[in-house]
């Protein structure tokens, strides 16, 4: 894959490719219309993989938060025609690479040494590539380690980067404008925490530590003296990444292992720890042979306050569900109703998330899984499609606590890959609540 030798950091430079990708897009609109008038039954299918292939062209090479908004849809096969989801998951762990003078500047810039200096071997290419930064392999005595360098600029145009995604979010999902307010407030903090890689090493080290007694997932050491201000280093792990492991094809007793053991890891930080690693992406994840599974990246973190995490898993108990008044007041709470809400709007709310809890509480209401089953995918998708479409809730003000946004990508990150492990699951785990 060809290396950047330079990153846009500029407000101008980032702007100006936005447009000039808009340009491109346009000019593939006029193209598709022009062929349809030859051939009206035309689909679209050319046209979503020429802009996708645009779109993600310029969000690779601006990296940073661009890109991984890019990431964060494509975990969720619901959201995105496949064109864009295909492309968009190559930011998981395959982004075009930093060129390595770029990496020993950065390096010197946070730690005052370069990787020669620091290191005993220092691989020039990086073995994976993301949106906040990219891996390197490193020795040192008979030691192996991962050296995470952030790229130029990251930490400095997030907020810039967001304001220029947020018309293409906004013409994407067909919402207002207003109803982007409070989901671009949490993701722009995450993605600050993201860059910030002294929080991100105390939090790796905090997790790690608290999770160590957790069956079938590992973590690596991470060390202070080696990382710094843009720079992180820990063990080298070994293990595959998801599509790969799956590939060796692990019989279904190694699959229900690893899925298990991520469904335990998550259940564990939620309701123990009431903080959780929030970007479950394949990425983030290396397999091994007997189903264990490392865990690589704590750069995403949802911390849960008390009173949100009450009123949620309250609300996907059968005993409130089944209390009007019970359900009535964890809705409040949660901002899934207004009490300015005309009778009619709670009427039809209050039908709608109970739906909607049913059907993605699922797997929390029984004793065991199976996340293989198909039409269960199927049935969140064809819901998905239907709230998209809906227009009362295109013209309503924004519904749900702001602290839902990353609980629920997170859950919706670990049921596609439970989906992609075809894993058998015990959900009611020792961890969770009774509901």
């Amino acid at each position: 894959m060809k290396e950047q030798s330079k990153i846009p950091t500029s407000k101008v430079q980032r702007a100006a490719k936005f447009l000039k990708t808009g340009a491109r897009i346009g000019g593939n609109y006029i193209k598709h219309y022009a062929k349809k008038v030859v051939d009206p039954e035309l689909s679209r299918d050319e046209l979503d993989e020429a802009n996708a292939g645009d779109i993600y062209e310029t969000l690779s090479e601006l990296k940073g938060s661009a890109l991984k908004m890019a990431q964060m849809m494509s975990m969720d096969k619901n959201v995105l025609p496949g064109a864009y989801r295909n492309q968009f998951m190559m930011a998981q762990y395959s982004a075009p690479p930093l060129s390595y003078p770029l990496v020993v500047k950065t390096m010197k810039s946070s730690l005052g040494q370069g990787p020669d200096e620091l290191f005993d071997s220092f691989t020039k290419q990086a073995a994976n590539a993301a949106s906040i930064g990219q891996v390197h392999q490193a020795t040192k005595g008979e030691k192996t380690f991962a050296v995470k360098v952030q790229y130029p600029g990251v930490a400095d145009s997030i907020s810039s980067d967001l304001r220029l995604v947020r018309p293409i979010a906004t013409r994407m999902f067909n919402l207002p404008d207003k109803d982007l307010d409070v989901y671009f407030e949490e993701v722009e903090s995450k993605l600050l925490e993201e860059a910030d890689y002294a929080l991100e090493l105390r939090r790796s080290q905090e997790i790690a530590q608290e999770c160590a007694g957790l069956d079938d997932v590992f973590f690596p050491q991470y060390y202070p003296e080696y990382s710094g201000t843009r720079v992180i280093t820990m063990d080298w792990l070994d293990g595959q990444h998801l599509d790969a492991w799956l590939k060796t094809k692990p019989d279904q007793e190694t699959r229900n292992r690893a899925g298990q053991a991520l469904w335990d890891f998550y259940e564990f930080q939620v309701h123990h720890l009431q903080k959780l690693h929030a970007d479950p992406h394949p990425g983030n994840f290396l397999f091994r042979p007997d189903g264990q599974i490392g865990i690589i990246d704590f750069g995403c973190v949802k911390e849960l306050p008390q009173d949100f995490y009450t009123a949620y898993f309250d609300m996907i108990s059968s005993q409130v569900l089944e209390d009007e008044q019970a359900l009535r007041e964890r809705f409040l709470e949660l901002q899934f109703l207004y009490p300015e809400d005309t009778k009619e709007q709670e009427a039809f709310f209050t039908a709608l998330f109970v739906k909607t809890i049913t059907l993605l509480g699922r797997p929390f209401f029984a004793e065991r899984f199976d996340f293989s089953d198909a039409a269960y995918f199927t049935e969140i998708f064809e819901m998905g499609e239907s709230l998209r479409n809906m227009k009362e809730l295109r013209k309503s003000r924004p519904r749900g606590s702001k602290h839902g946004i990353y609980l629920n990508r997170t859950y919706f990150g670990l049921y596609n890959i439970l989906h992609d492990l075809g894993a058998t699951v015990e959900t009611r785990s020792r961890f969770q609540p009774a509901l």
